[in-house]
């Protein structure tokens, strides 16, 4: 027992020893605490430390008050800190209605100070209309809904009501059940989808006048403190001298403006035309007298001392000129389909958004500036300036206001264009209806274009990529000089109807142009000589079903004669790629695989055979080769085709024979044009 008896009293010691040490252990970090100015919850977890201290701790009552007295000293610092913070935003504040003119950049700083001054969810401010009698929020900051930023509230609504009535602040915890003024129900709505509980409202004074509100807001219940409602108002009070001074400086803004207009005018003229004035007058001028397009563009090279290109639609050069003794190389250079083309696309969407020239890329030293010309709402094409170093200001309108004057050339020749345009699409339809017109009246208007109806006449139809065939009629009648004939888009495919004694000559300035332009993405056909107009309608119709059969064969970048087709137009214009691939391979395909095979020239020989009349002498006269080498390849033939002497069977092999003829030619022009 007596063990136990001295045991339990150690014990108790060591508890003691042990609550003594860890109350020496608080007290020592209360300084600490204090020092490094911990958050509240730490001071609480040291409450909670020393109050599960043993109550038979002598200085448990004594820790206790010293951890309450550092608590409420932390408070008071807390409360000196947030003072200060207000000072120093009120005094921030000050600086910035002496230190900025721009209203609404101030405006936007006071409501984000007093929102992160408040501690609040949201800020707003709102600015009284006397026109409508309402206020109308200018800033908000921290609002979820678009809704809050537009919010406006009649004066005897809500608590404006009762500022407006008091000139005082008021504050409410929990606006929504708030009676003690009247609800604007479009506002609750607003203040719902926002979450606001309390709010507090401040005025914005001038004389014992409400010009304004300042307004904070809570997403929770909450009470504010006098000298949050104080430093509130004291911001609202520098928003109403911001507003006022604003006010106040704009009204001296225009009374000075109106004071000094005649000046002001004067300044604004010659900071604006002094350095183009002379080149808009130059320009104009130009286009007064009629001036060309390359007079035009002369000028303004000379002018920018650069070299300029004008594009149409399609980024085709029109109109080129370099100024006298300019070292560049860039604008001879440009091709519409170069390595910069995306770029050049690219600077032209931008300026055709901004209105303004854009640099497009640089080439070997030199800035490509462009600016797309537009009339109405439809591009007309774009001006290429090229310099080696930018322009400047002054220079740069000249350039700007350039592009109005190209785009009147170009819209005016686009008219002339269009006007011409309708009048050869009215003949040619004309020429091409089942109904057509007087013959007295088709033949006047045809002589107009210098096309003698009382002439044998042909017709070409030829289908073209992309644009469309009115694109490219409207770049072969710029670009090639074409006497007796008229052309145009007609049902998507350009139709050409010339002189009869012409339509050779028409055939390769056609095939010319489109391989420079297009390379191989066209066809047509070319249809044999017609006495009277009459006959039109019924050749346009089988030129028409030609240009399927032509497309199923494969032909590219071709134009053949009406008689090679119109056989085949009647045979197979109702049939697929696949049907004539399979009709050339069951008559002829064991003739053309050996061919291909053994580089041998049966299928041909065969072809010339037929087209000399099942004659031997006069293929091999044709063909360049010995009569005896003619009948060993018409033997080679029989034995890889069979008997074909039976008028049918000959007359299968030969259509086959000229269908075949017709892809081999459209494939040599291919290699050709590579």
């Amino acid at each position: 027992m007596s063990s136990l008896s001295t045991e339990r009293p150690r014990a108790a010691g060591s508890s003691r020893d042990a609550s003594e040490q860890a109350a020496d252990e608080i007290a020592a970090e209360l300084i600490g605490l204090l020092h490094r100015n911990a958050p509240a919850e730490e001071f609480a977890g040291r409450l909670a430390a020393v109050e599960a201290l043993p109550d038979a701790l002598r200085r448990k009552s004594s820790l206790v008050e010293l951890v309450r007295m550092a608590m409420a000293l932390r408070n008071r610092l807390e409360l000196h800190e947030q003072r200060e913070r207000g000072m120093l935003a009120v005094i921030e504040s000050a600086q910035d209605l002496s230190g900025r003119l721009d209203l609404t950049g101030l405006l936007k700083t006071i409501v984000k100070r007093a929102r992160h001054l408040m501690g609040s969810h949201l800020c707003w401010l709102t600015v009284y209309d006397t026109a409508t009698g309402a206020f109308q929020v200018v800033v908000a900051d921290g609002a979820i809904s678009d809704r809050t930023g537009r919010m406006t509230v009649g004066r005897n609504l809500g608590i404006a009501g009762i500022v407006m009535s008091t000139r005082l602040p008021f504050f409410t915890p929990d606006y929504l059940h708030d009676n003690r003024f009247v609800h604007d129900p479009t506002l609750d709505d607003i203040f719902r989808d926002e979450g606001v509980a309390a709010l507090v409202g401040a005025p914005l004074m001038r004389d014992d006048e409400v010009i304004g509100l300042l307004f904070v807001a809570d997403r929770y219940h909450r009470t504010h403190t006098a000298l949050n409602v104080s430093i509130l108002c004291t911001l609202a009070a520098h928003a109403a001298v911001a507003i006022e001074n604003a006010k106040a400086f704009a009204e001296a803004k225009d009374a000075l403006a109106h004071a000094d207009e005649a000046r002001g005018e004067l300044e604004r003229h010659v900071r604006d035309v002094q350095g183009a004035a002379e080149a808009h007058e130059q320009l104009t001028s130009l286009l007064a007298k009629g001036a060309s397009l390359g007079a035009l563009c002369e000028s303004i090279a000379q002018l920018l001392n650069g070299g300029v290109l004008v594009l149409d639609e399609a980024h085709q050069v029109i109109g080129r000129a370099l100024a006298p003794g300019y070292e560049g190389t860039a604008a001879d250079a440009y091709a519409p389909n170069d390595e910069h083309s995306a770029a050049l696309a690219k600077a032209l969407r931008e300026s055709r958004q901004a209105g303004r020239s854009v640099v497009a890329y640089e080439r070997d030293g030199e800035l490509c500036r462009a600016i797309a010309v537009l009339g109405g709402n439809e591009v007309l094409g774009a001006v290429l300036l090229f310099r080696h170093q930018d322009l400047r200001e002054t220079s740069l309108r000249t350039f700007e206001r350039s592009s109005s004057i190209i785009g009147i050339v170009l819209l005016s020749q686009e008219r002339v264009e269009a006007g011409k345009s309708r009048e050869v699409a009215a003949l040619l339809r004309t020429l091409i209806s089942p109904r057509q017109d007087e013959p007295a009246l088709t033949r006047d208007r045809a002589e107009r274009f210098g096309l003698d109806l009382s002439q044998p006449i042909s017709l070409m139809v030829v289908e073209m990529a992309e644009p469309r065939p009115g694109f490219w009629a409207r770049r072969l009648r710029a670009g090639t000089p074409m006497s007796e004939q008229v052309f145009d888009e007609v049902d998507g495919a350009l139709a050409i109807v010339c002189a009869a004694t012409r339509a050779q000559d028409v055939l390769e300035a056609v095939t010319a142009f489109a391989r420079r332009e297009l390379g191989d993405a066209y066809r047509g056909v070319l249809s044999r000589p017609v006495q009277s107009p009459a006959e039109m309608p019924a050749l346009y119709a089988a030129l028409r079903r030609a240009l399927p059969v032509l497309g199923r064969l494969g032909m590219r970048g071709a134009i053949v004669g009406q008689n090679e087709m119109a056989l085949y137009s009647v045979l197979f214009e109702t049939h697929d790629q696949g049907s004539l691939n399979t009709f050339l391979d069951a008559t002829i395909g064991a003739l053309t695989s050996h061919d291909r095979k053994r580089g041998a020239e049966l299928t041909s020989t065969l072809l010339a055979y037929f087209d000399c009349n099942q004659n031997a002498k006069t293929t091999a006269a044709r063909m360049g080769i010995h009569v005896n080498t003619v009948r060993q390849r018409l033997a080679s033939v029989e034995e890889l085709l069979g008997h074909w002497g039976s008028a049918s069977r000959a007359l299968e092999i030969h259509v086959a024979l000229r269908l075949w003829s017709l892809g081999m030619s459209s494939a040599r022009g291919d290699a050709g044009s590579e």
